[in-house]
C-alpha cells in the first residue's frame, strides 16, 4: 500500500514584505496618476503624447497588480513512499519545483530552533515555510544538484508522522510522553 501525504502551506508576509508591497503600491499608483495627468495636459499638443501617457499609465497599473499578486506564495509538500517533494506556488497560478529528495538521505532532522547547528558557507538553504518560527523543522541532506542542503519547512502532524516513519532509526523523533 502506498504511503502518501500532501500539505499546502501559505507563506505569511513579514514586516519587510508588507513594507515593500506598500512602497510598490504607492510608486505604481503614483506613476499611473502622473502619466494620466501628463496625458491630459498634453492633449492640446498632439495625440501621440497623450496616447503614450495613457499606455504608460496602464502599463504601470498592470505591473503593480502583477507585483502584488506575485507576493502570494504557497508551498506544497508531497510525501510518497519515502520521497519528499517541495513545490512553490506563486499567485495560485504558477508552480515551480523547489527540491526533491528521499527521506532516507536525511543526515539530520528536528525542530528548527537555537539548538540547530549553524548553516555553513558551502550549504544551500531552502526555505519553504510559512514564516512562523514556532513550528518549523529542518532537514539536512546531500542533494545531487545543490550539494550539502538544509530544508526549512513546517510539516503538519500527518506529514511529520510519515517523515518520521521513513527516517533512519537514529534520526527519528521520540513520541510525546517518552
Amino acid at each position: 500500500m502506498d504511503n502518501f501525504a500532501e500539505q499546502l502551506v501559505k507563506r505569511q508576509l513579514t514586516k519587510s514584505d508588507r513594507t515593500r508591497n506598500m512602497i510598490s503600491l504607492i510608486i505604481g499608483a503614483g506613476l499611473s496618476v502622473f502619466f494620466v495627468v501628463t496625458s491630459i495636459i498634453t492633449i492640446g499638443n498632439g495625440g501621440l503624447f497623450s496616447f503614450l501617457g495613457i499606455i504608460l499609465a496602464v502599463f504601470s497599473a498592470v505591473m503593480t497588480y502583477i507585483n502584488q499578486r506575485n507576493n502570494k506564495i504557497e508551498y506544497e509538500y508531497t510525501f510518497t513512499n519515502g520521497d519528499f517533494d517541495v513545490d512553490k506556488i506563486i499567485a495560485q497560478s504558477r508552480r515551480k519545483e523547489m527540491i526533491s529528495t528521499q527521506i532516507s538521505k536525511f543526515t539530520a532532522f528536528g525542530r528548527y530552533d537555537l539548538s540547530v547547528p549553524e548553516e555553513t558557507d558551502d550549504m544551500t538553504v531552502v526555505y519553504a515555510t510559512d514564516n512562523i518560527e514556532s513550528h518549523e523543522y529542518y532537514a539536512d541532506f546531500q542533494h545531487e544538484e545543490y550539494g550539502k542542503t538544509r530544508l526549512v519547512f513546517c510539516p503538519d502532524e500527518k506529514m511529520l508522522n510519515n517523515i518520521n516513519n521513513s527516517l533512519p532509526r537514529q534520526l527519528r523523533l521520540k513520541p510525546k510522553g517518552e
